[in-house]
């Protein structure tokens, strides 16, 4: 039994993983737009006290206001408990292994291997772009894995993106879910899983029947070290976004939990698509792109 719960714990970290890059990624996006001008002094010296008071007024007068859509999160000293756990988690134990496999492994085979595992969770990409009618997603996955299965000696290499251009999509069952209208539920923080809902806890356990791992018949301590490996591997690319987070922010518990609710809600609202037009410097677009060939 005991074996069974580190097994869904280790399996869920690389989700952690992900959720850290990702809200830093949106906080990276939340500072580049926050960036305020500062006026010179000459600027500063024709400004009168009256002016001042009368745009500071404009400001909050008659405005429209605009409405920020939260998660709830009925059970925040729990999550905050957790959180704490987690960020302890991260810094004595997790980073200073990806530390060390940063040292010991350059970054090419640490790339290639991230590509592998990449590579191997097409299915969950690809089977909720179908669940989603998003035959475009789902054909950029197909074609991905069948381009760099091949040409990818196993997925070890990305010729998909690097020589044509087309990017992985980022769907799972959580995103499914809020495609046709399920809401998040309540924010929930996961010992290692990390930040999640009750929506998306139950679409990394619904994804969990895609991962091709599990039907490898391999032993618990086996899968526990593959999973374990996919995570420090993505953290050993990572250039300690995390730590910048802590580090900036006054309560990186709300920054956090503001963030991945705000790139969930934009994922599941996203109506665009992951693919760019083959655009390989040395090769015709046109002749490498298969979704020109079927009219699509």
């Amino acid at each position: 039994m005991l074996l069974r719960i580190f097994t869904l714990l280790f399996a869920g970290y690389f989700v952690l993983v992900g959720s850290v890059f990702a809200t830093a990624r949106q906080i990276e996006n939340y500072n580049n737009q926050g960036i305020m001008t500062i006026a010179s002094s000459e600027q500063t010296d024709d400004l009168s006290f009256d002016d001042f008071e009368a745009d500071f007024g404009d400001d909050f007068s008659a405005g429209t206001a605009v409405a920020e859509k939260l998660i709830s999160d009925p059970f925040q000293p729990f999550n905050r408990g957790v959180f704490w756990f987690n960020d302890k988690l991260y810094f004595y134990a997790f980073k200073p292994i990806a530390k060390g496999y940063r040292f010991i492994f350059p970054r090419p085979v640490r790339v290639s291997v991230g590509n592998f595992f990449s590579n191997l969770a097409t299915p969950i990409r690809a089977g909720n772009a179908l669940l989603q009618l998003k035959f475009r997603d789902f054909s950029t996955e197909i074609y991905r894995f069948v381009i760099n299965t091949t040409f990818g000696i196993a997925g070890l290499f990305d010729p998909a993106e690097s020589v044509a251009g087309v990017e992985k999509s980022v769907e799972d069952f959580g995103q499914t879910l809020g495609h046709f209208g399920v809401g998040h539920g309540f924010y929930l923080v996961l010992p290692i899983v990390g930040p999640s809902s009750l929506r998306d806890g139950t679409g990394v356990f619904v994804d969990s029947f895609a991962d091709p791992f599990r039907y490898a018949n391999l032993e618990t301590r086996e899968f526990i070290g593959v999973k374990f490996l996919d995570a420090e591997t993505r953290l050993s690319l990572d250039r300690d976004t995390y730590e910048g987070i802590v580090q900036d922010s006054i309560d990186p518990y709300l920054f956090i939990r503001a963030a991945y609710a705000q790139r969930r809600l934009a994922q599941v609202g996203e109506d665009t698509y992951n693919i760019n037009i083959f655009e390989g410097p040395l090769f015709d677009g046109d002749f490498f792109n298969p979704f020109d060939w079927f009219g699509f």
